[in-house]
């Protein structure tokens, strides 16, 4: 195929989806910025040229097929598919009814499962890239995470079935754990305890940016990355390799 690439990112319109679709932009592709928060999604893409709106929800069939025809009809192709929007909800697992942990999988989930599916077709000609965004919530098990942890432990699943069953068809698929990020809603309800617990915690002695992240999206869907498929990287400043222990012993 020839022409500029395109890559399909959900959750677009803030945090590490919005991150994303600037540095594809910088890259030169051009960029189909899915989000169900159709305010919000105008005011991102706003200021941004070479993208297209796609004011849609990922949990619902009908408007994954619909996103997945308008950005053919825009664009003409689709190389990466970015699978970013989630939802968190956080409680106890007494306190987490089936409804509640529908809502999360439908997204975190679900999401993810019918827009890989619908976008196999545009991947397989292009011979494109999935990535998926789970978290170190998904490697680590952690209080108050029984439905947001479980959703993103199953999207790294999810992504080995996906590299296993599309390979042959060019298709790479890998999943992107980010560790604690320093975006503004996380800003607004971490304590400064909180904060400085992360902080012992991680070799790095620091929260990610949302850059550092939409840099190894990038990369594991551009050519750079060509021969890498089925793998789960954390991007975490190393809190998932630490042991116990580990903040005491460096002080």
């Amino acid at each position: 195929m020839s022409g500029t690439p395109v890559a399909l990112v959900t959750g677009a319109a803030r945090g590490i989806g919005l991150a994303t679709t600037k540095r594809f932009l910088a890259m030169g592709w051009r960029v189909a910025m899915l989000d169900r928060d159709a305010a919000e999604l105008a005011v991102a893409a706003g200021p941004l040229e070479q993208v297209l709106e796609l004011p849609l929800d990922v949990s619902i069939p009908e408007e994954v097929a619909r996103a997945v025809a308008d950005t053919l009809s825009a664009f003409g192709r689709i190389d990466a598919l970015v699978n970013n929007a989630g939802v968190a909800d956080f409680g106890p697992i007494a306190e987490t009814d089936f409804a509640r942990w529908r809502t999360v999988m439908a997204t975190n989930l679900d999401g993810v499962f019918l827009m890989s599916q619908a976008c196999i077709p545009a991947l397989s000609e292009s011979r494109g890239a999935i990535v998926n965004i789970a978290s170190i919530s998904g490697l680590r098990a952690s209080t108050l995470r029984v439905a947001y942890g479980t959703s993103k432990a199953a999207v790294m699943h999810l992504t080995r079935q996906q590299a296993v069953e599309l390979g042959e068809h060019g298709i790479r698929a890998n999943c992107v754990c980010p560790g604690p990020v320093r975006t503004k809603l996380a800003m607004a309800v971490h304590t400064q305890a909180i904060i400085d617990a992360y902080h012992d915690a991680i070799p790095l002695n620091r929260y990610g940016s949302e850059d550092e992240i939409a840099a190894v999206i990038a990369f594991l869907c551009s050519k750079d990355a060509s021969y890498v498929t089925g793998q789960i990287v954390a991007a975490d400043g190393g809190f998932e390799a630490t042991g116990i222990g580990l903040p005491a012993l460096r002080g």
